[in-house]
């Protein structure tokens, strides 16, 4: 059973998610202690292809309270973790097509913490729209029917 950790609020709301991955991710002791405790925001993170190996940026975790010395910078790169196979269909993808990785969620599995990376292209303005305009019209629905 997954525990969800933390939530990406504007993945979905910027880019069409065509396929979803499942990645490790490299942490400290001290990070994983702060994750415990639910410090962790994913809003701004992306990740990317850098020499072969996936990294997620901007991923902030607040530094460990009780952590002085062994805290690591709280928006340093993290490694995720995939086979050499994955990287490798990734890394097609997003050269021919302009896909891009976004970091959708991040979650226990176990004891392990595992990022869920969608592979997605930008939404255009209308787009954004468009989709706001069905979920307010979803909503008067739902108003209509309950008021009944």
């Amino acid at each position: 059973m997954n525990k969800l950790i933390a939530k990406n609020p504007v993945a979905k709301h910027n880019y069409n998610i065509e396929e979803v991955i499942e990645a490790g991710i490299v942490l400290t002791g001290t990070e994983i202690k702060s994750i415990r405790q639910g410090k962790v925001n994913l809003k701004e993170s992306y990740a990317a292809i850098k020499d072969g190996e996936v990294y997620i940026y901007s991923m902030h975790i607040s530094p460990y309270e009780h952590g002085n010395i062994f805290n690591k910078d709280p928006l340093r790169d993290r490694k995720l973790l995939l086979n050499r196979k994955e990287i490798n269909k990734l890394v097609g993808k997003i050269q021919a097509k302009g896909y891009t990785l976004v970091p959708m969620s991040l979650y226990f599995k176990g004891s392990l913490v595992k990022v869920e990376l969608g592979l997605g292209k930008g939404k255009k303005l209308y787009d954004k729209r468009e989709d706001i305009a069905k979920k307010e019209a979803q909503r008067r629905i739902e108003r209509a029917l309950k008021a009944k």
